[in-house]
């Protein structure tokens, strides 16, 4: 195809999709350097974006002001002075949505691409579908967004770049290595853990320091050796522990996939969710689902290993 001057992607949520979406990206713009390439994106979600090389105009979509029967006044607004303000001639819709696909044909001046697994209706506003699996196969949502990718003709770069922001320390935060990061709750249900387990592997990670992050309303026992960051860290912040973590242990969730571009060393948790779909991205990434443990890229093979039994395997990893 001939190469765009102006790219749009949309793709404004949710926090581990658009950490799927960056290799992608990345790749679209390696394509086409010369390109202005414009990302719209949740406000809440935009930190993610904050010193991409890859992306030259960050576009917050303010969903939260968008809720209710007035909302969609507000939004047809919005989108108004997005349009005046954007005309691409190349359009991808990862998100798959009908607002999505709306915003798509209305900001375009050329073609819209989106995949075929797309929902709402939203082809009905594409030029190109890229045909995928149906989302019941397991194919994991990273291979999804780069087949579009494939399908643009843009070579799919080895290996694939995460480009994070490299985050900063939480306020007053003061250890520097060898704490182990726990991501215990999930917005999905059935996805989190129970205090009494989060409490138990607290115990059996002791001595090692952990800190506890992400959003509850749950209390955790205080003890010595736990750091309770619930409800307390920005995006930045989140970026710099898992950065620094020595190890991290992760609920299926959007800090996982965060953690999968940038721990050292991940054991994500699945109670029902299937790993082939959404586990994280990396072939030495431990994974625990049905009472087995074993590494993501042989998977669904493992040897048996009880939840409780989690911390001490840690433990041993980390001597």
């Amino acid at each position: 195809m001939p190469a765009p001057s102006s790219i749009l992607i949309i793709k404004p949520s949710s926090l581990g999709d658009i950490v799927h979406t960056l290799p992608a990206v990345a790749c679209i713009k390696k394509q086409w350097p010369q390109a202005r390439l414009s990302w719209i994106i949740n406000s809440e979600w935009a930190p993610l974006l904050e010193g991409n090389p890859y992306v030259d105009e960050v576009i917050e979509f303010p969903r939260s002001r968008f809720r209710g029967i007035s909302g969609w006044i507000r939004a047809l607004s919005w989108l108004g002075k997005i349009k005046r303000r954007i005309h691409a001639d190349l359009t991808l819709d990862f998100q798959g949505l009908f607002r999505s696909g709306l915003i798509a044909r209305r900001c375009t001046t050329g073609s819209v691409w989106g995949l075929s697994d797309s929902r709402e209706g939203a082809r009905f506003f594409y030029n190109h579908t890229v045909q995928v699996p149906s989302r019941d196969e397991p194919m994991h949502a990273v291979n999804r967004t780069l087949a579009l990718v494939k399908a643009l003709g843009c070579e799919i770069a080895s290996p694939l770049e995460w480009p994070l922001p490299t985050g900063n320390a939480p306020a007053g935060f003061a250890l520097k290595e060898g704490f182990v990061v726990l991501h215990p709750f999930s917005r999905g249900e059935g996805k989190s853990l129970s205090i009494d387990q989060v409490q138990s592997f607290c115990r059996t990670l002791a001595p090692l320091q952990v800190v506890i992050a992400g959003r509850s309303d749950l209390q955790i026992e205080s003890v010595p050796h736990v750091h309770n960051l619930l409800n307390q860290t920005s995006l930045p912040e989140l970026c710099w522990l898992l950065r620094h973590a020595s190890f991290v242990v992760s609920v299926d969730s959007g800090p996982m996939h965060l953690a999968a571009a940038l721990a050292p060393r991940l054991l994500a948790i699945h109670t029902w969710s299937d790993p082939r779909k959404v586990g994280p991205y990396r072939p030495d990434a431990l994974v625990w689902k049905d009472d087995k443990l074993g590494r993501m890229d042989s998977f669904p093979n493992g040897e048996p290993c009880e939840c409780d039994k989690l911390a001490a395997r840690i433990v041993e990893l980390m001597a």
